[in-house]
């Protein structure tokens, strides 16, 4: 579960906070969704999750606070641009997070995603020689290497062909069944709509609408979130 509770964020020299009292839950076995236009507090608001930044409010990851180290072990992050070690291969980047963390099995869940993504080829390759798509993938392998039982993926989809795209979907399914919380930033919200099961709309650094599946009528996630984000709605 990842918790967040009245949190804002103030930046030096800036009058108006960029996140206001924000507050959602990523609950165990749902597929969350985080929206907001360009500026919204999105940006903010995941990097408050990860601790990279200092806020007021409270953030819990599985029950504990954001910084502790028990969070740590149960917390996935997969940033929107892949931070990995350029001169590892593949495979030492696995071995490096997996004794990192002191991960038991991490060479069988290692091999699993690498053949689900379909590195296996690529294995002996250096971070730096693969494509933004394989980047992308290797980033998504560390973060599941722990097997978390909290997810939070920012713009998943950048640099994936479509059928990368659809084996990403397939499995945010899967981990949604095995009980996973799983939070998900993204702009694109037509490769989302199949998977939904709660939606949280930012806007002006606050959270303007809070949505669950089957509460749309007969609009759909994108036209809710157009007439929530405009400015003739706010």
């Amino acid at each position: 579960m990842i918790e967040v509770k009245n949190l804002t964020k103030y930046y030096s020299g800036i009058l108006s906070p960029a996140v206001k009292n924000v507050s959602f839950c990523a609950q165990p076995g749902e597929i969350t969704i985080l929206l907001g236009p360009n500026g919204a507090g999105k940006s903010t608001t995941i990097k408050s999750i990860v601790n990279l930044l200092n806020y007021n409010g409270k953030i819990l990851i599985c029950g504990y606070p954001n910084d502790s180290i028990e969070a740590k072990k149960c917390f996935g992050y997969v940033p929107e641009v892949p931070m990995l070690y350029d001169l590892l291969t593949v495979d030492e980047t696995i071995e490096f997070i997996g004794k990192a963390y002191r991960l038991a099995n991490y060479k069988e869940v290692g091999e699993h995603y690498l053949e689900l993504f379909q590195l296996l080829e690529q294995r002996g390759k250096l971070a730096k020689e693969l494509s933004k798509g394989m980047r992308q993938k290797l980033s998504m392998i560390l973060a599941l290497l722990i097997q978390p039982k909290a997810l939070l993926v920012d713009e998943p989809m950048v640099g994936l062909d479509p059928a990368s795209i659809e084996e990403l979907l397939q499995l945010f399914v899967t981990l949604k069944q095995q009980g996973t919380s799983i939070l998900i930033s993204t702009h694109i919200i037509d490769v989302v709509n199949e998977i939904w099961d709660c939606a949280h709309i930012m806007n002006k650094g606050e959270i303007v609408r809070s949505i669950r599946r089957g509460e749309e009528g007969s609009e759909t996630l994108k036209q809710i979130f157009f007439e929530t984000t405009t400015e003739e709605s706010v």
